[in-house]
């Protein structure tokens, strides 16, 4: 009873502490801001995307009049961009940058080669240039066939010498992301959603120093020791409701993602991991707590012990090392993305969960051990 009175207490001054509420807050911001991040960059890398909302309608290329029903316009024409054509193209090379992303000529050598300048600073030259690339492949190639005199009927079938026709198995199965795309995909179960997960955790290290030290700032801190309770005891009442608070922001992450389109899957497995990180990361805040007597103190050490922590969580997400992939698929960030992604995993697979769970427990023990020291010396 005396620790969930402590725990009760822990409780109250967490949920009075606006900062906290105001953090929290923050965090759904964060996370609809990634989550839009996410949906902007996919449609604007993805031509299939930025045609479908009807994006390159408003990417306009200037091209030169004697190109005009040409293979090469009517084919930048069926991928929807929008051709302006001009008499004089030195007015038309004016405009680059302002009003045109691209322009298109026929050069005045003999060859009669075809000449693409584009604005390399907007953020849909990538695309606009695969477009266009595209077209003006296409048109040299029937040039050239057209030069070695085959007909209009032989250069069809060789431009297009296969029709595919695409069935799709098992649609009813089909996940149903906000942006179906392979980019999306990657940075918002590659990154995202890990990030958001761990961020409450983050700040479960932050609250639990300002806890402790607040104490002793306070005075209070001899009182709390000298409470009838042992010092895990102690620790648990002051971390249980920081630890659940965290949690239950994850959890509220997970149904918002998934109310955003992006599903994840293996929740428990995931709580199982948050969970004991979030032991790790709270036992490096006792461990601060005990060593400085100042927030301020605090506040700088927990803010460099968790730049350490972001580096090693998160630098692995971006290695693609093949021989590594055993020392990587221990690490929580890498077992994150590979759980939320994928609906079915096998359990043999939770075995590299192990080293999180002993190495937060580890981190964790030392918290107590040091703490029990910490009370016996001021005691």
């Amino acid at each position: 009873m005396k620790v969930i009175a402590l725990a009760k207490k822990e409780a109250q001054d967490i949920l009075t502490n606006r900062i906290y509420l105001m953090v929290v807050f923050v965090q759904i911001f964060i996370i609809i801001g990634a989550f839009g991040l996410g949906v902007g960059s996919a449609i604007i890398t993805d031509p299939g995307l930025l045609d479908k909302f009807g994006a390159t309608s408003v990417l306009k290329v200037g091209i030169s009049e004697d190109l005009k029903n040409s293979s090469i316009a009517n084919d930048l024409n069926s991928q929807k961009l929008n051709l302006i054509y001009f008499n004089n193209m030195s007015e038309a090379n004016k405009q680059l940058g302002s009003g045109l992303i691209a322009t298109i000529q026929v050069s005045s050598s003999p060859s009669q080669d075809i000449v693409v300048q584009s604005d390399t600073s907007s953020p849909f030259y990538p695309i606009a240039s695969q477009k266009i690339s595209d077209a003006v492949n296409k048109f040299k190639l029937e040039k050239k066939l057209q030069s070695a005199g085959i007909s209009e009927e032989m250069i069809q079938k060789i431009e297009n010498p296969v029709v595919v026709n695409q069935i799709n198995l098992n649609e009813g199965n089909i996940a149903k992301l906000a942006v179906n795309t392979s980019y999306f995909v990657e940075i918002m179960y590659g990154f995202i959603v890990p990030f958001v997960l761990l961020l409450p955790f983050f700040l479960a290290s932050n609250i639990v120093t300002d806890s402790v030290v607040g104490e002793k700032e306070r005075k209070t801190f001899e009182m709390v020791l000298m409470t009838p309770l042992s010092s895990s005891m102690v620790i648990i009442g002051k971390i249980l409701p920081i630890l659940s608070f965290s949690l239950a922001q994850s959890i509220a992450w997970i149904i918002l993602l998934g109310l955003l389109g992006v599903p994840i899957y293996n929740v428990l497995s995931l709580i199982v991991i948050l969970i004991f990180v979030g032991l790790g990361f709270i036992g490096i805040g006792i461990l601060i707590s005990m060593l400085v007597d100042s927030t301020k103190e605090a506040n700088s050490a927990i803010t460099l012990a968790l730049m350490f922590a972001t580096f090693v969580f998160f630098m692995p997400l971006f290695i693609k090392i093949p021989y590594l992939a055993g020392i990587l698929n221990v690490v929580p960030t890498v077992l994150m993305v590979k759980l939320s992604s994928t609906p079915a995993i096998s359990l043999d697979y939770m075995l590299f969960v192990i080293p999180t769970i002993l190495v937060s427990t580890l981190i964790f023990t030392l918290a107590v051990i040091y703490f029990r020291h910490e009370r016996a010396i001021r005691l």
